[in-house]
């Protein structure tokens, strides 16, 4: 099988890769925002970064979703269990429902807030109008689904190196960048 037909598609690939990091540097922002006093610039320029590349992570998202529509998907070789298969679809399912649900949770958070929605230097328009008790209510299960976002993390990475080191699969190989690709 050709080496192009082993990968996923350098779009694919760059777009999860950028894609990780921006998601460790969105919770490093809320993990650390602590470091700063509420009201100071450095707390509030930490909270924006937070913000943009939060919602920097559901536009890219949206197009993984369109790139995976028209590229092909890699066979796993050797072939996982149906279990397995459906399991992996469950998963991604997950994952892509959290990093499209927790952007837009922000977003409304911030517009039942009454605040500005930073993108980029430009401001995004509130969603809903303002409600500070549901700003309230949001904020918690953003928060919620935050904390339960480091175990599909978890999970989803353990899966990756347990197809690398258990199953001896292709798995993981099919998703690493240039040099680390699986060869023909």
């Amino acid at each position: 099988m050709p080496a192009s037909q082993q990968n996923y598609s350098n779009w694919m690939v760059s777009l999860h890769w950028l894609t990780v990091l921006l998601m460790i540097t969105i919770y490093a922002s809320i993990e650390f925002r602590g470091i700063f006093e509420k009201g100071t610039a450095e707390r509030d320029l930490i909270k924006e970064v937070h913000f943009v590349l939060g919602l920097s992570v559901w536009f890219i998202t949206l197009l993984r979703l369109v790139v995976r529509r028209f590229s092909p998907i890699p066979p796993i070789v050797p072939a996982p269990s149906a279990t397995a298969l459906k399991i992996s679809a469950l998963m991604h399912l997950a994952l892509y429902g959290f990093l499209l649900l927790m952007p837009l949770l922000g977003w409304l958070i911030l517009s039942a807030g009454d605040k500005v929605i930073p993108f980029w230097g430009f401001q995004l328009p509130a969603l809903i109008g303002p409600d500070p008790d549901l700003a309230s209510s949001i904020k918690e299960i953003h928060e919620l689904v935050g904390k339960a976002g480091y175990l599909l993390i978890a999970v989803h990475t353990l899966g990756a190196l347990a197809h690398h080191y258990r199953f001896k699969d292709n798995t993981l190989k099919r998703m690493l960048p240039g040099l680390f690709k699986a060869e023909g």
